[in-house]
């Protein structure tokens, strides 16, 4: 099972209630907490009561101040002997930042105020500007044309080829995304897609690689309901804690 598969199966389960099934089940946790699967129930008109996603940029005063990384999930059994198992439980990494680190004067709190309010807490997510790992640096491979695909995610690879993990890019930033087919920039004959997918009106070639090189930003969200700040503890030098987690798209 690959993580494409979930859409597949969650339009299974779907179907299986509009003809009357009262409670359907996917009976595959470890698969579940590797891929990260949600179900939601959707309105009629196929969205959800709340907008999960606010298309904006976190103020970049403060995303540049910002502490954090990558955080993967593993599962660690030491033996009796001393051995141990690792079991990986996700396949990709999450992201995880502190904001509160880029408020240095009372202007950043009162925006990070604001920004905080119109999020409503945690209930919406936003973009981030990772002022560690933002770009594509060298152009990503996005696949190899068959003659019949005409859309092409985009990812950014780390480490080399043996052992590489591959992650999915779905907020690129408008205008930076550059595409080559083939060796040949295509400055045509394609769109950028929601959820960052290349959509090209004539598959590539057969055997074609198909390249890009782009900028991106993290989709997060508040990692609490909460700020506790104030101005005077602010100028004795105590700085606010902005727990920013990241949210999974794909």
């Amino acid at each position: 099972m690959v993580a494409a598969d979930w859409e597949r199966i969650a339009a299974a389960a779907a179907s299986s209630l509009t003809r009357g099934v009262a409670e359907t089940f996917v009976w595959a946790w470890p698969q579940v907490a590797r891929d990260g699967f949600t179900a939601f129930e959707l309105t009629a008109d196929g969205e959800s009561d709340v907008t999960a996603f606010h298309d904006v940029l976190f103020p970049l005063q403060l995303g540049y101040g910002a502490a954090g990384g990558p955080e993967f999930s593993t599962q660690v059994v030491v033996t009796g002997s001393g051995h141990e198992q690792r079991n990986s439980q996700w396949a990709d990494a999450r992201l995880y930042y502190d904001a509160g680190l880029g408020v240095r004067s009372e202007a950043d709190l009162s925006a990070l105020i604001a920004f905080f309010r119109a999020r409503r807490g945690q209930a919406h997510g936003f973009r981030f500007s990772d002022p560690l790992d933002r770009t594509s640096g060298e152009e990503q491979l996005l696949g190899v044309g068959d003659g019949g695909a005409t859309r092409f995610a985009l990812v950014k690879h780390y480490g080399e080829a043996g052992d590489r993990q591959t992650r999915r890019i779905t907020r690129p930033v408008a205008g930076s995304v550059v595409v080559r087919v083939g060796g040949a920039v295509r400055m045509q004959g394609w769109a950028l897609g929601a959820g960052g997918h290349v959509d090209f009106e004539v598959p590539p070639a057969v055997g074609a690689p198909v390249m890009a090189g782009f900028d991106f930003d993290v989709p997060v969200r508040f990692a609490a309901d909460r700020i506790d700040v104030s101005i005077a503890g602010w100028r004795a030098g105590e700085l606010p804690s902005v727990p920013l987690v990241e949210v999974r798209e794909d």
